[in-house]
Formats: C-alpha cells, structure tokens, sequence
C-alpha cells in the first residue's frame, strides 16, 4: 500500500505514512503516533514532543518487549494504547492513532461513528467501527479502554473527543483502514450538508460485490512500443496527481487509457496509488490481461465504454468526497453552476448501484458526448476523455463543481445558469 515494504526498515515505513497523514491535514504538528512491531517483540513507534511536519529516521524509537527503549526521543504519550492493544489483539503488527477531523467530528457526538456501509469498499476494509469513552490521553486508563474496544472485534474505534485508533495485521493494513474510514466520515458530513437522505448499503447490495464479474484470462504481452512506454509514463503521473489532489485515496480509484482499439492500460488492484509507477500498471488486449498482474475489478466497465465509444481515450473511477457525497444522495449533480463547469462536463448522468459489477454495458450506455460523466450510486463517479488529460480535467472539475454546490447551501438557494446562457455557451464551444 505504501512503498514497497520487503526489505524497508520500520521507520521508513512511519515516516511515509506520518508525511502523507500530516500534509493531508489528517493530524497536526503535536498529534498522532504510529507504531508498527515486529515478530521479534520489538515496537518501532513516533517519538514525543516532535513536530509531526518535521519528522526524521532518527526520531523513530524503538521499545523492547521489557519495556525498555533505545533512541534519540521518548516514545510517544500515547504508548499505552499501542502495548494494552497488543496484549488483547497480538495479531496487530501496525497500529495508527491520529486526529482527522471528520472522525474527531465524529468523536465529539457522543456515541457517533461512521456508517460503513456508505460504500463497499469501506465496509469491507474497515468492518464496523467502535466508539470508546473519554480517558485521560496517555494514561493506562485510556490504553485499557481502547484496547477493550478492540478486543470485542473491532479494527477501528472512535475516542470520545479525541480521535480514532486503527489496527492491522501489517502496517499498511492499518493505514488502509485510517485513511478509508476518514475518506467515509468525511463523505458522510458533506452529503448531511449537501441535505436529502443519505442511502447506505444493504446485506444483498454489499454482497452483490464478492460476487462482480472480473477478467479471468491472462497473456504474455509483447515487449512494449514506445508509445505504450509514454502512455504508461503519462497514466502513472496523473494517477499520483490524482492521490495528491484527494481525488483517490490509497487504494480506491481506478484510472485507464486507451492504446489501440483493442487495448487500453489500467490501474491494478490494490497497489498504492500514491505510488504508482509505469511499470505497474495493467496491459488489457482483448478481454485478457497481462500475466503476472491483477486489473482493476473495474477493467470490463473500462472495457464496455472503450468498445462502444471509440472517441473515448482515456476513464476513470474516482472518489473525491464533494462529487461523491451526490452519490450517496437522491440530489443531482447540476453542471450549471459557471461556464466552466457547463462547458467541461456537460450533463452528469447518475448509474444505478450494482451496475460496475456487471460487465459494464449499462454504464457504458448512459455516457454520451454530451454526458461524458457519472455518478455512480454509492461509488463515486466514473469520467470520460478523449486523452488522460482530459479525464483529469473532468475529474477535477466536476469535484470543484460539487464542492461549489454545497458551500453554496450554506449561503441560500441556488440559482443556475439559466437555458438561454447555456444555450448561448452550447452555441459558441459546440457550435450548436
């Protein structure tokens, strides 16, 4: 999930993950800590006192299995909640506590904890998530608490004003969880301010995906051309933007281009997207796909729109949490808020939930040239380009679009473009 981690040593690994926790404002200068043990009873933690914003290898501590510990700094504070955790729960090699603010949001409405069943994914990575009374911070009264939560089964728990704690049985398991479950939270907020009824996911709906249609054939491709070579250099660097810019998270979101008329490139399944190199990604030719490597689960939906839209270059999949608060609402997503927005992504169509694990043909039947996006019921939104550029674009510019949306229901009632503007922008950038 975070770089490849074979060989890393354990503070590189909190290192990443701090620097990518702190500069997406999911913890401050003073808070948080990360600890990940090894098989030999060893727990390399974040230190006390450190600024999260500058933190270094050296900083890094580690804590023995007598309790001893060798290093530059103490261990952090909250030491206690990692150790009581572990003795509850041995299993859990990484563990994660921080403040993002959705879930401190969350923390601060006694007894609140996110609806994982916002979305599949969440709800098969994080399970359902615990709430634990307030306790001291650092004390062994809140280390006993928390680790109590974890016990009855629960991977992630909501501190009473305080923040949440994630396990895993490796570290980037742990990360997974922090980072989904913030992604949820923070969906849930916006679509509460966006207003309507927020849909969540049935027993049947969560298990329709276990049992979506995937590639099954695989083939040695060919040594690749150079301008597959590009095309690969190109995808990688907008999928890295597009974790950057929050449009995906670490392992949501699937990206893809267009070859030829019979193959395209795709993200793979479960790789860090923040991360993503060339080399990565997934040839797809006719229905089959590179040995050695897994698609997307999104790469016959990818497919479908590539086979019956051939002006079509580039799709993608994506979570940003303004757009995808629409999906998780009845309320549509209305382009007509400034010419740019009308212009760049037309009319946004809205697909049914069930239909991405399918074999894509429905989705591809919605998208048109002028419905080059939409919004997928409780999956985010899926956009159209004739290059990668474009997809982006799109992409960014229907979540700038959302987030206007609902800032704008703060302030008082919409007012969109009217239908002779619109019908003068058709005029002067479609010519019709």
């Amino acid at each position: 999930m975070l770089a490849p981690i074979a060989y890393q040593h354990p503070r590189e690994e909190i290192l990443q993950a701090m620097e990518r926790i702190y500069r997406y404002r999911m913890t401050t200068t003073s808070g948080g800590n990360l600890s990940i043990q090894e098989p030999n009873g060893n727990v390399w933690i974040t230190p006390a006192s450190v600024d999260k914003g500058s933190l270094r290898r050296d900083d890094i501590v580690c804590v023995t299995p007598d309790g001893k510990w060798d290093g530059l700094r103490r261990p952090s504070s909250e030491l206690p909640i990692h150790q009581r955790i572990r003795v509850k729960r041995p299993e859990l090699a990484g563990i994660v506590h921080a403040h993002p603010t959705a879930l401190v949001a969350f923390s601060l409405v006694q007894g609140q904890v996110p609806n994982t069943r916002l979305f599949h994914q969440s709800h098969r990575v994080c399970g359902e998530p615990g709430y634990i009374p307030y306790e001291l911070p650092g004390s062994m009264e809140l280390g006993e608490a928390v680790a109590e939560g974890f016990a009855k089964g629960y991977n992630s728990v909501i501190l009473e004003n305080h923040g949440v704690v994630t396990g895993g049985k490796s570290f980037q398991e742990a990360f997974r969880r922090f980072e989904t479950l913030e992604f949820t939270g923070k969906t849930l907020i916006k679509a509460k301010l966006l207003g309507g009824d927020v849909r969540f996911l049935s027993d049947e709906q969560l298990e329709a995906e276990r049992s979506r249609k995937v590639m099954t054939e695989s083939f040695e491709p060919e040594y690749p051309s150079s301008d597959e070579k590009e095309l690969r250099r190109k995808l990688a660097e907008f999928v890295r933007r597009a974790y950057r810019q929050r449009l995906f998270i670490s392992t949501q979101g699937s990206y893809s281009v267009r070859v030829d008329k019979d193959s395209f490139l795709i993200t793979p399944r479960g790789t860090d997207r923040g991360t993503m190199e060339a080399h990565d990604l997934v040839l797809v030719k006719n229905g089959r796909f590179e040995a050695g490597k897994t698609p997307s689960n999104a790469a016959l939906m990818h497919q479908a729109i590539y086979h019956r839209h051939p002006k079509v270059g580039s799709v993608v999949n994506a979570y940003p949490v303004n757009a995808t608060a629409f999906s998780v609402t009845g309320i549509t997503l209305d382009s007509r808020t400034i010419p740019e927005s009308y212009v760049v992504i037309r009319n946004v169509g809205a697909a049914e939930y069930g239909w991405q694990f399918g074999d894509g043909q429905q989705p591809a039947e919605l998208l048109s040239e002028t419905r080059p996006a939409l919004v997928m019921h409780n999956d985010g939104v899926l956009v159209t380009g004739t290059d990668v550029l474009q997809a982006f674009d799109r992409l960014e510019v229907i979540e700038s679009t959302a987030e206007a949306i609902i800032n704008a229901r703060a302030i008082g009632a919409l007012s969109p473009l009217s239908d002779q503007v619109t019908r003068d922008l058709d005029r002067a950038f479609f010519g019709i």
